[in-house]
């Protein structure tokens, strides 16, 4: 497993099990929102229940419920999301949701059934991409540092507004997430969410190309456990977050990531700082 690299700043893991006000104590019973299964969370089940926590997953069918469903209360954690994405989400959606703790980054990749390399995607060839706002920003900029997609400007947060369709060497096709891996057969490259990678059979090693998970500039996809802002130093979320970077549930991330993922160790406060970062530049912004 690949830890963050040095120019992130890792430090141990200092997020710990501090006690708030709003609670903590064992034998509780925890419910987490996910959007797919993952072999590493029944890993995180079983370890938590050792330390005394039942932790219980719902699972949701994209990424635009387990945001409202946990500020509405229907869960007490959610995991699936990283800062940007957040940002986005309590910006938009004139809510508070706050970081817990992180989990790792995954790179994302640009897959292809018709090619083999970056160089065989044809001029003018299609692509299609997730079409939520980040995960769309986080798009375009993997397709400019491939060489595929110009852009009007250097931006850093992109839309398709600042794609150079004249410039540019392919076409972008947003569709919603899932669907990307669901296009692959019709256009000549998707980039995929990690979520989605093994339920289509991909082979991570088959990306014709994906971002460096390691750069400073993958701060902002760091993925997290979030809470209902009050709830962020809960001292049973805390644990949960330690228990998820303990050694068994490591292991489980690696082997159903392949590798892939890169296990983040950031000081908690440098994530949140991160965050405010990103919402106040959204606010300005709109």
């Amino acid at each position: 497993m690949k830890k963050l690299g040095a120019l992130l700043a890792i430090v141990p893991l200092s997020i710990g099990l501090a006690a708030c006000g709003s609670g903590g104590s064992d034998d509780e019973t925890v419910t987490i929102g996910v959007v797919s299964p993952d072999p590493a969370n029944e890993k995180l089940r079983e370890e938590a229940e050792k330390q005394g926590i039942t932790v219980e997953f719902t699972e949701f069918s994209d990424y635009n419920q387990p945001n409202p469903a946990l500020s509405q209360g229907q869960t007490d954690l959610n995991w699936f999301q990283h800062i940007a994405y957040l940002a986005d989400y309590n910006v938009n959606s004139d809510d508070d949701l706050q970081i817990v703790g992180p989990t790792v980054i995954y790179p994302l990749g640009l897959y292809s059934e018709k090619h083999d390399s970056v160089d065989q995607i044809p001029e003018g060839g299609e692509i299609a991409i997730p079409n939520d706002a980040v995960n769309e920003t986080r798009a375009i900029l993997v397709l400019q540092s491939a060489g595929l997609v110009q852009l009007t400007e250097d931006k850093a947060q992109p839309t398709l507004d600042d794609v150079d369709t004249e410039a540019s060497k392919v076409r972008l096709t947003p569709v919603d997430a899932a669907q990307t891996v669901v296009s692959l057969p019709s256009v000549d490259g998707s980039i995929v969410n990690n979520d989605f990678i093994a339920d289509a059979g991909l082979n991570p090693d088959d990306a014709l190309f994906e971002d460096d998970a390691s750069q400073q500039a993958a701060l902002p996809y760091v993925n997290l456990f979030v809470s209902r802002a009050g709830d962020e130093d809960n001292e049973t979320y805390q644990k949960i977050v330690e228990i998820y970077h303990s050694e068994p549930v490591q292991d489980a991330v690696a082997e159903d990531t392949q590798g892939t993922a890169v296990t983040v160790d950031v000081d908690v406060q440098e994530l949140r700082d991160t965050q405010t970062r990103l919402e106040d530049e959204l606010r300005n912004n709109s």
